[in-house]
């Protein structure tokens, strides 16, 4: 019963952590942002892909009273070259305002020079696939045109995890961002610059919802929105965690199905001993309070072996794997596997009580 509970435990945990890790995916730039606020295009529905702010928007948001620092971000595509291997790794590339929001912290050698600087700050997704440390210099293929290009930039820093639409991110400065990024046509960047969205740093956090409608009341053509609001409105991030949640409650209805139905089997396997107990005078209290001891250690030991195991695991479980085993949701999970055995176990405790000594014993008339 308790390795059928440890599997159980084992579903449930890897289900949290598909959910935990493709949310993260979707959100981890975003959420991790240095900023209070992003500024989209006007009816866009806060989509980055479709959203475009020019550089006159850019100096009507920091004449705002209230913004502190005003951060333009730029979001592509381009993949990295990895020696000896045929498929390149996919990244999200991302273009800023060196020390400007936006720019995250480079937890191994050091932030980005300036805005020409072919250089750049690499998650340690990117880090760890393409095997690149500080100081090395590496290529990645963008489409200008209908030609490959191949431009090289230096590693610059390593930053922590920073994935953006489920792919690792590499973060550059804006003007080289505007050479490497994919282009329908060569050369078409040239021009009054843009961005797809503005990040913003007030000067009083907790202005939020003051400060968004300060911004779209007094900077035409524009829309602010907060950061959970920002990636939860990223294409399928909410459908996506809609259906892993909607799974995530199955397969704990399903649990409580299953490890009920195994402790009814169990006491119908006792119900010799069960009316023997009675016969001799044991109180139903007494009965319940042992069948209940039963289940609860049954349950717990369940959950440790499945919890044991499944970290175990996970250490095998290549990077790749969008898997996040987050203290929080581990947490939620096991304290539901714990409660999930004495409320399946419920059933099999009033069956219990309902026994008649006699009858059980195979004495009735």
């Amino acid at each position: 019963m308790s390795l059928v509970i440890a599997l159980i435990t084992a579903l449930v945990l890897f289900t949290a952590a598909l959910g935990e890790g493709l949310g993260s995916g979707n959100k981890e730039y975003l959420e991790k942002l240095d900023a209070d606020l992003l500024v989209y295009k006007d009816k866009v529905d806060l989509l980055i892909a479709t959203s475009k702010i020019s550089q006159s928007t850019f100096n009507d948001i920091r004449r705002v009273e209230g913004i502190k620092e005003i951060g333009p971000l730029s979001f592509s595509n381009v993949a990295i070259i990895l020696a000896g291997k045929e498929e390149p790794l996919k990244v999200a590339l991302i273009g800023v305002e060196p020390g400007k929001p936006g720019e995250p912290t480079a937890l191994d050698g050091k932030q980005l020079r300036s805005k020409r600087s072919r250089e750049a700050i690499i998650d340690r997704n990117v880090a760890t696939q393409a095997q690149l440390k500080v100081g090395d210099e590496f290529t990645v293929k963008s489409i200008q045109g209908t030609d490959e290009e191949l431009y090289a930039l230096t590693v610059a820093g390593i930053s922590d995890s920073q994935k953006y639409s489920l792919q690792p991110s590499i973060i550059v400065p804006s003007d080289t961002f505007d050479k490497v990024k994919p282009q329908a046509t060569p050369g078409s960047t040239q021009g009054e610059l843009s961005s797809n969205v503005v990040a913003i740093k007030l000067e009083n956090p907790a202005q939020i919802e003051l400060m968004a409608a300060r911004l779209q009341a007094q900077v035409r053509d524009i829309e602010a929105a907060d950061l959970r609001t920002a990636y939860e409105a990223t294409p399928g991030y909410s459908a996506q965690q809609n259906t892993l949640n909607t799974q995530q409650s199955f397969v704990f209805l399903i649990s409580v199905l299953v490890i009920g139905g195994f402790f009814q089997i169990q006491t119908l396997q006792k119900v010799a001993q069960i009316g023997m107990l009675k016969a001799i005078g044991t109180a139903n209290n007494i009965i319940a309070v042992s069948a209940a001891i039963q289940i609860i250690a049954t349950t717990l030991l369940g959950v440790t072996i499945g919890s044991v195991a499944t970290i175990t695991l996970s250490l095998a479980i290549p990077p790749v794997v969008p898997i996040i085993f987050s203290p929080a949701s581990a947490a939620v999970a096991i304290g539901g596997l714990l409660l999930i055995g004495p409320i399946g176990g419920m059933v099999s405790i009033r069956h219990s009580l309902k026994i008649e000594p006699l009858t059980a014993l195979g004495l009735a008339s």
